[in-house]
């Protein structure tokens, strides 16, 4: 069974900086995507950033160029820089395993 643990969010004011970190278990990890997502009060669940196993990227329009998404296939770890951060970046934000599996989530809060 896969299990995703996040770590790293927290309360910071806007143009400020956090890193998210995931670490998962019970995968091979390096054959599989890795993502983060996040849900923000009363919206749906949206797509921040992917990597495939070959190392393809994706990104949301809203997050590209202040966001940076990295994997560590040793430590099974996948992280989100982020970078130049915005109030409208407040959500909890969710690790992905392979577009199935979530972690429970780690509140990020900016403050203008």
């Amino acid at each position: 069974q896969v299990q995703l643990v996040e770590s790293g969010g927290g309360l910071v004011q806007a143009g400020g900086s956090l890193r998210l970190s995931c670490a998962a278990s019970g995968t091979i990890f390096s054959i599989y995507s890795m993502g983060w997502y996040r849900q923000a009060p009363g919206k749906q669940r949206d797509l921040v950033a992917t990597m495939t196993s070959g190392g393809r990227l994706n990104y949301a329009d809203s997050v590209k160029g202040r966001f940076t998404i990295s994997r560590d296939n040793v430590k099974k770890t996948v992280d989100l820089q982020m970078n130049s951060l915005k109030p409208e970046d407040t959500a909890v934000y969710y690790c992905n395993h392979n577009f199935r599996d979530w972690g429970q989530g780690t509140q990020v809060t900016v403050s203008s």
